[in-house]
């Protein structure tokens, strides 16, 4: 699957060569065509049912571009890395860029400031939640949830260990010892102002 590059501009591209579209009249120009386009999804029952979607999904919404098991060497200013060709039937091949490439190919995966990856729609959309999801326990005659208590409330570490079976405080690398906070970062005090994009 490819994406159109009408105007010779791609956001793989450095930046110099999307400076063009600084200027908003250019940048409108740019945009004119995709408005014009009847926009058709295509959209076809998963193979292996709706929890296979869930686990692919899942995969991408809240992961890095790169993970660390990818990366094979740091040196001389050089990282080498693994990655599929995708034009081989998911061919396993590395490649070794600079360091500065690798920052500049990281940088261009890393969504801007405030930007909201997952958003949702229908019954779990963010104004009307609360009364949508009651209505919908109304229609299946389930009961209303009960709050949990404070006392009662699971530390993220056991509820993670409940759904996946991995446990966040036993060490990854021996299995057998524990893991324990050295440090406790503060609180950033400046954060940015928040923008509701829903």
């Amino acid at each position: 699957m490819g994406c159109s590059r009408s105007n010779g501009i791609s956001v793989h591209d450095p930046p110099e060569r999307a400076a063009q579209l600084k200027e908003k009249s250019a940048f409108q120009r740019y945009l004119a065509p995709l408005r014009q386009t009847d926009w058709v999804v295509y959209a076809k029952p998963p193979f292996a049912g709706p929890e296979q979607v869930l686990d692919y999904v899942g995969r991408y919404t809240h992961r890095v571009a790169i993970s660390n098991n990818r990366i094979l060497d740091i040196d001389g200013g050089k990282v080498r890395f693994r990655w599929k060709d995708y034009r081989r039937r998911g061919q396993q091949k590395t490649m070794t860029v600079s360091a500065e490439e690798f920052i500049r190919r990281f940088l261009i995966h890393v969504p801007p400031s405030n930007f909201q990856r997952i958003r949702y729609y229908g019954f779990l959309g963010n104004r009307y939640r609360a009364e949508k999801l009651a209505q919908c326990r109304r229609l299946l005659a389930m009961a209303e949830p009960q709050p949990v208590a404070a006392s009662e409330e699971k530390d993220y570490r056991d509820r993670y260990e409940e759904l996946t079976g991995v446990s966040l405080c036993q060490c990854p690398i021996c299995n057998l010892g524990r893991m324990m906070p050295f440090r406790t970062l503060p609180p950033i005090t400046s954060a940015p102002p928040s923008v509701d994009t829903s």
